[in-house]
């Protein structure tokens, strides 16, 4: 695999362990760094270790959003084969725009992996916000450093799963062993005649919480803080010392050298991260903590941001701002938690090694130029998921001949029937006690999957599949390495052939729909999912269902998604399956507004608020002008779908609510 990343905080050395990890994995990296920049407060030169592929770029600019690189060498590169371009900068970024611009000028446009650490929802002002949603639209794979940014950069338009992969650290410079840590080589009492040396790393601003570390050393006085770092803070904390009496007890230290960094933690009995968030600003990760642990020293850091997350389960977290609980955490991990603090960070800074991140980066990478999981000697196994309201004959008929496969029943009706039935046939059932709709009990059954790596094959209780049309449908899917689903031909109780792939909704296709033009529609397409083989691979990467789709639309959302990342979508003549069609279901004006109102939500969630309302106006008209020219029925039915887009559906939803009656289940084939 060959790969060009893109990152300017590339220049510190040590942060470039990510490459020299993909490096020893076997992936061909080259890196593009900037020749120079500011990090810690001084300019750092870029000094490439001998074997290195990377490039010094010259930028303008100083401020990570606001620099731009020399797009010269960028643009030369940019020529070359790539599987993959790897930008290591926030979406928003100038340098993001930047590079996506130069790479639409070229023929080749390899995947684009993007880089986020902003755990905070913001809006910025244009043109950001339009770059951020050009990067998001754009990308096929996001590494995130925290949970929080994933999650941001996914409702902001990423179309898959953000991955989350911590920033690493160099287990070779930040160890813990005999020589290295000799004064934690013996448990102590806290109470003895030697202090407790708190440590603290960090730039001296009120964000970074280091006058709470001096509040809590006034608190107890077994406690002694070293302070490491520069910053207009610097003369108010000190103040504060001298105020609360305890200036012989706080070291003010200074900025200390990159390198001096490792035995400065060695000399500590516990490290403080006490950081306070603020409206523009929280922890995003929280790297000091890692190192700390690394080295076999406790960490007890504030709740803010990220941390949590990172310190959380190997150290102690207390509430931001709080100087009392501070001052006792600390106390308990260098007392009588040290040895189980110490082994647990060690634990948990080994899951962010280099070595550990480079993994995760090659499992992102794999998953964007969506390499097979399994071997071409044979296929992943298939798993079953069914979701259920009601109806246990039908879901009987369903569920026979597949109930050898791992097959998982999630009952939205909570029916004991529907549980006697699953114990009869020995499949899994699962009940989530409360009915929100088709997406939330597939992703509900896909959380605890069966046999996790397995393709999924989700069935309607109303569909039947034979065990050898599965196996045709598998054959199909795995035929063709870029197709995220596969569907079979249906047919209803009569013989008579339904449709199974359809356009993606769009406001044009609503337009064409509307001047009687939809059959001229060259879009790509989906496939319904009333019986529906999911690929393994595609599910890692475009992540789940999407739970505001109730009945349906929800297969077009996730399909949609996927088609943005790459994949592709088609049914296969070779297999077929019987589907009564809405035999679930008994409410005709119900079914229809739950269908639109989920077509409303696409078309808003895909294309904004002015896509809606263009497709909505398209809608009423069309609907308007066959009222006009169609008798009977059909002209009824006209005129009541006009009704519903003048009153737009998602309102009309909301009136009629959107609980099924005890007669009907998500049946979500009816278009």
């Amino acid at each position: 695999m060959r790969v060009l990343r893109v990152s300017h905080s590339a220049v510190v050395d040590e942060w470039r362990g990510r490459e020299r990890a993909l490096a020893g994995l076997g992936v061909d990296v080259t890196l593009l760094s900037a020749r120079r920049w500011r990090e810690g407060g001084s300019a750092v030169p870029l000094e490439p270790r001998r074997g290195e592929t990377v490039t010094g770029v010259a930028t303008i600019g100083r401020h990570p959003a606001l620099f731009l690189y020399d797009p010269r060498p960028i643009w030369r590169l940019l020529g070359e084969q790539w599987d993959l371009i790897d930008i290591h900068e926030e979406p928003f970024a100038l340098a993001t725009a930047e590079i996506l611009l130069l790479r639409a000028t070229r023929r080749r446009r390899p995947p684009i992996v993007l880089y986020t650490a902003q755990n905070l929802r913001k809006r910025y002002p244009v043109p950001f916000r339009w770059f951020e949603r050009l990067a998001l639209r754009t990308a096929s794979g996001i590494s995130a450093c925290n949970s929080e940014a994933a999650r941001i950069a996914e409702e902001k338009g990423f179309a898959g799963r953000a991955r989350v992969i911590p920033l690493g650290v160099d287990l070779q410079r930040f160890r813990s062993d005999a020589t290295a840590a000799p004064r934690l080589a013996e448990p102590r009492p806290v109470d003895g005649p030697r202090p407790v040396t708190v440590g603290f790393v960090g730039r001296l601003v009120p964000e970074k919480g280091a006058d709470i570390l001096i509040d809590a050393v006034a608190r107890d006085p077994h406690l002694r803080a070293r302070i490491v770092g520069g910053g207009p803070a610097g003369p108010a904390l000190r103040a504060r010392a001298d105020e609360l009496d305890i200036a012989d007890r706080v070291e003010f230290m200074g900025p200390i050298e990159p390198d001096d960094i490792a035995d400065f933690y060695h000399s500590l009995d516990v490290l403080a991260v006490p950081s306070l968030p603020t409206p523009t600003w929280t922890e995003q990760f929280g790297r000091v903590a890692v190192e700390a642990m690394a080295s076999g020293v406790p960490v007890v850091s504030s709740d803010a941001g990220a941390l949590p997350a990172v310190v959380g389960g190997a150290g102690i977290v207390v509430p931001a701002g709080d100087a009392g609980a501070l001052a006792l955490g600390l106390v308990e991990a260098a007392g009588q938690r040290r040895d189980e603090l110490r082994s647990m960070g060690l634990a948990r800074a080994a899951e962010c090694s280099w070595e550990a991140v480079g993994r995760d980066y090659l499992e992102l990478y794999r998953s964007v130029v969506h390499t097979p999981s399994v071997g071409s000697s044979g296929l992943p196994p298939v798993e079953v998921i069914v979701v259920a309201y009601g109806t246990p004959e039908l879901l009987r008929r369903a569920l026979e001949p597949v109930a050898h496969l791992p097959v998982t029943v999630v009952d939205n009706s909570s029916l004991p029937e529907i549980e006697e039935l699953c114990t009869e046939l020995g499949v899994r059932y699962l009940d989530p006690g409360h009915n929100d709709g088709f997406a939330a009990g597939v992703n509900f059954a896909l959380r605890v999957r069966l046999v996790p790596g397995a393709d999924v094959l989700l069935l309607n209780p109303d569909a039947v599949i034979a065990t050898r049309d599965v196996h045709v449908l598998q054959q199909a899917l795995r035929a063709e390495r870029d197709l995220a689903s596969v569907g079979p031909e249906q047919v209803d109780g009569t013989g008579v052939r339904s449709k199974v792939e359809w356009p993606f909704p769009s406001p044009l296709s609503t337009w064409l729909e509307a001047a009687g033009l939809a059959r001229f529609h060259r879009a790509p397409r989906f496939v319904i999912g009333s019986v529906l083989l999911l690929r393994a691979e595609a599910i890692d990467q475009v992540g789940e269902f999407d739970e505001r789709f109730f009945l349906y639309s929800e297969e077009t959302d996730w399909a949609y998604r996927a088609s943005r990342l790459g994949w592709r979508h088609a049914s296969v003549p070779g297999a077929t399956a019987l589907h009564v069609g809405a035999a679930t279901s008994n409410d005709a004006k119900r079914r229809e507004a739950h269908f639109h109102a989920s077509i409303e939500r696409y078309l808003r969630k895909h294309y904004g608020s002015l896509g809606w309302q263009s497709a909505r106006i398209g809608q009423w008209l069309g609907a308007m002008t066959r009222s006009l020219v169609l008798r009977g029925e059909r002209g009824r039915e006209a005129r009541r779908r006009a009704a519903l887009y003048r009153l737009g559906p998602v309102r009309v939803e909301s009136r009629l609510g959107r609980e099924p009656d005890s007669a009907r289940s998500p049946a979500r084939a009816e278009r």
